[in-house]
């Protein structure tokens, strides 16, 4: 039976598009900085235990995440605005070993690996970078960035005092320095970079590896220092850093965070605006007000570099996600999202707070510092130098708003949430009051001219008679091996074969037969004389486990022909290198005659290897069809639906986007080629494109703000919905309140923002007429067509 099979979609094509996929980044924001790109003069980064100092100057530094592989070049330059018109001042990024090193000694910086490139597309913008070099990463990036080939070196022992791993690992880091510093991008030659980052969270396992972790870590920060490169390097998760090492947090909040040393700044580098997703599992979401609140409650509390992590998720290309089982979306919940929409509204309310402690940021990082406590978890702290004051009231209550006198003035406070006060006096900010739109984001069908109704597809299948009956591979040994061992990651699919002979008085042999199989693969197929007879995945994170199914076997030889397959390796953890994958064994034939059950061990059998599928190696996914496919119009990002597959790998253009399973959304532009390959079968009749883009607006936002409506580049349609007052509900259901004011809202705002791409909208009763709403807080609920 033949289950693999390639779909071969026909060349589709646009004379106004480009083909352009998308990346994730590291965006870090540095409050008040100004970098010139043209500017040659060295910039002097050092710190004091208040703040990172640039030229001698304490810096309010917040940091966001892009990874440059998690998009394209063509994307970098609007992401990296995006940012920076977001209120971030800096980009941050991982470097990623695996993919700069995929094979010992040669090394990959082309396309979307153009590590240079990225880090100048920054400079260009006029913003820092913050270069993450590790070279361990994590990042749900398939093996924690780590090559496969590293792990297969004899003698090798990953993160530890180990010769072989502290060798490779340094002659990587060396090569990025150097890189970096032949184009002078750190800052200490007139370039970006300002920090950067070796090892990554080993604070988090160091136990695991007793003195030995700690001899390494030392080593770390021996090998980085030796590496002159004029900037402070920095350990994430690392309480015992070793000096002059800068210590850093992760996590969802930092707030209660202290550096190992007095001389040291507060300094966050993973504050996780959402989180990665599973195959099989739920969008993860984090609330803005909540993000919002993490990072109001740091600088309440002395912090003064914060990144967000991520602040453009992106999407895991190709064989990059980790895991096992992280999907090739990594969107993250970021505020620019997958395709670099902003994600509203969290990529709004985070501007408005980063515009907030602009604002402060000579006082939070020189004044004297008091705090008042009011109880109940309720907090209030001032920064004051002789010019002025600022300060914050931090209520920490998960249930109880709060109601306080600070300073001869009333307060109301909602349950955890932070009011801003830049000058003690007004608060122009409120963690948990969102003065911004929501975008609701949809999917629609492909407009193309000359769209076809369906898709017209060809199908070749694969050809895997040399593996199911004859059981040939590329090599052959007396023992099961682990995946990594046998493939070096080269591919997801490994084929394990032997040939069992089988006398006719053999007592194994009968009608009650099975194959047992003792498996790590994430997902196995297992064939007996060229029959398909049954198939697992892994379901519940029991990747260990036992797979057996009735199978016939017969006197003389029987193939039995076993197909593994990876869906990522793991990213994290102790010893995490050593998590087996594949057919690791043992595997058995059982007989069963009435009460007695016969075993044959086949795990010293001899075993061939034949790593990948010819369709990959035969590099199906290049071919060109005679048939063109229109992509849909305009410039919004082309996402492709791949309901009614199973599972598998898509490409545009020859360029591989990832895993499928069971669908997929991509983006995708221009001239383009689509091919899958369909691993469990499917119905590809269903396969559609679609584009993506603001559908509606909505915002319910307080009285004395201003709201700015936007549809992302098109103009307002409609005004669905507008009230002022206290109306109810929310977005996309709301309905008027009990008070509301004179003039109609929906009226004014018809004649205001209609055919407008973007419209501001004083909130007051100045624009809406008076609303007798007596104390409660006036907003203004407003609804959008685009």
């Amino acid at each position: 039976m033949s289950i693999y099979t390639i779909v071969l979609l026909f060349l589709f094509h646009s004379r106004k598009r480009k083909f352009y996929i998308t990346t994730m980044v590291s965006l870090s924001f540095i409050l008040c900085c100004v970098l010139v790109s043209s500017c040659a003069y060295a910039t002097i980064v050092s710190h004091d235990g208040r703040a990172i100092t640039i030229d001698g100057h304490r810096r309010v530094l917040l940091s966001g995440s892009i990874h440059y592989p998690r998009s394209t070049t063509e994307m970098w330059p609007d992401l990296i605005k995006k940012g920076k018109e977001g209120g971030l001042d800096a980009i941050e990024t991982y470097v990623f070993w695996n993919a700069h090193e995929p094979t010992h000694r040669q090394y990959d910086f082309s396309g979307n690996l153009d590590l240079i490139r990225f880090l100048k597309t920054i400079q260009n913008e006029g913003m820092y970078g913050v270069l993450r070099i590790g070279p361990y990463v994590c990042a749900e990036w398939n093996y924690g960035g780590f090559p496969v080939w590293l792990h297969n070196m004899p003698g090798m022992e990953f993160r530890t005092t180990n010769t072989a791993f502290m060798n490779e690992m340094q002659n990587f880091t060396t090569i990025i320095v150097e890189m970096v510093k032949k184009e002078k991008l750190f800052a200490s030659q007139g370039g970006p970079i300002i920090l950067a980052q070796i090892e990554n969270e080993y604070g988090n396992v160091i136990g695991s590896y007793g003195e030995a972790g700690k001899a390494y870590i030392q080593w770390c920060a021996n090998m980085a220092n030796s590496l002159d490169v004029g900037v402070p390097w920095i350990m994430c998760q690392q309480d015992d850093a070793p000096q002059p090492m800068l210590n850093t947090c992760n996590g969802y909040y930092c707030d209660n965070f202290s550096p190992n040393n007095p001389n040291t700044p507060k300094m966050w580098t993973e504050n996780w605006t959402g989180w990665y997703k599973n195959w099989g599992g739920k969008d993860p979401h984090r609330t803005t007000e909540d993000v919002a609140f993490a990072v109001a409650r740091f600088f309440q509390k002395e912090g003064t570099f914060q990144n967000y992590y991520m602040y453009h998720g992106g999407t895991n290309f190709d064989r990059t996600a980790g895991g096992p089982y992280i999907t090739t979306t990594y969107d993250y919940d970021a505020p620019l999202d997958e395709f670099g929409n902003l994600n509203q509204p969290k990529y709004g309310h985070l501007k408005q707070l980063h515009d907030v402690l602009h604002a402060m940021e000579k006082t939070l990082t020189y004044g004297n510092i008091s705090t008042v406590d009011f109880g109940n978890l309720v907090t209030a702290t001032v920064y004051q130098t002789e010019e002025r004051s600022s300060c914050f009231i931090g209520n920490v209550n998960e249930t109880s708003d709060a109601k306080i006198n600070f300073q001869g003035t009333f307060y109301d406070v909602p349950a955890w949430s932070v009011s801003i006060l830049p000058d003690c006096k007004t608060e122009t900010y409120n963690t948990a009051k969102i003065n911004t739109q929501t975008s609701v984001m949809v999917k629609k069908a492909n407009e193309a001219e000359n769209e076809p109704s369906t898709l017209k597809w060809s199908w070749r299948p694969e050809n895997i008679d040399s593996v199911l009956l004859k059981g040939k591979g590329e090599s052959t040994m007396r023992q099961l091996f682990d995946q990594k061992v046998v493939s070096n990651d080269e591919s997801d699919y490994l084929w394990y074969m032997t040939t069992v002979n089988l006398k006719e008085q053999d007592p194994v042999l009968g009608k009650n037969m099975s194959l047992r199989i003792n498996s790590t693969a994430h997902v196995l197929h297992a064939f007996v004389n060229g029959q398909h007879i049954g198939n697992y995945r892994v379901e519940n994170g029991k990747f260990h486990y036992v797979f057996e199914q009735d199978a016939k076997f017969n006197p003389g030889a029987n193939v039995i022909t076993l197909l593994s397959i990876t869906v990522g390796l793991p990213n994290y953890g102790a010893f995490f290198e050593n998590v087996p994958a594949g057919i690791t064994g043992p595997v058995f034939i059982i007989g069963r005659n009435g009460d007695e059950t016969i075993v044959k061990d086949l795990s010293t059998h001899k075993w061939s290897y034949k790593t990948g599928l010819s369709g990959f190696e035969n590099q199906l996914f290049s071919s060109e069809s005679p048939s063109t496919w229109s992509a849909p119009l305009g410039s919004e990002p082309v996402v492709v639906d791949l309901l009614g597959l199973g599972k598998g790998t898509a490409w545009i253009n020859g360029n591989n986007i990832g895993r499928y399973w069971p669908a997929f959304l991509s983006d995708i532009d221009g001239d383009n080629t689509l091919v899958l390959f369909e691993e469990i079968g499917g119905n590809p009749s269903l396969v559609n494109f679609q584009t993506i883009g603001v559908g509606s607006v909505c915002a319910n936002v307080y009285e004395k703000n201003v709201l700015e409506l936007s549809c992302n580049g098109k103009p307002i349609s409609a005004i669905k919905f507008a009230s002022f007052g206290n109306p109810g509900g929310d977005c996309g259901s709301f309905e008027k309140g009990t008070c509301e004011a004179s003039n109609n809202a929906a009226a004014i705002l018809t004649q205001e923002c209609v055919g407008k791409e973007k419209c501001p909208i004083d909130v007051s009763e100045d624009k809406f007429g008076a609303a007798e709403c007596g104390a409660l807080a006036k907003r203004l609920a407003v609804e959008a067509i685009c």
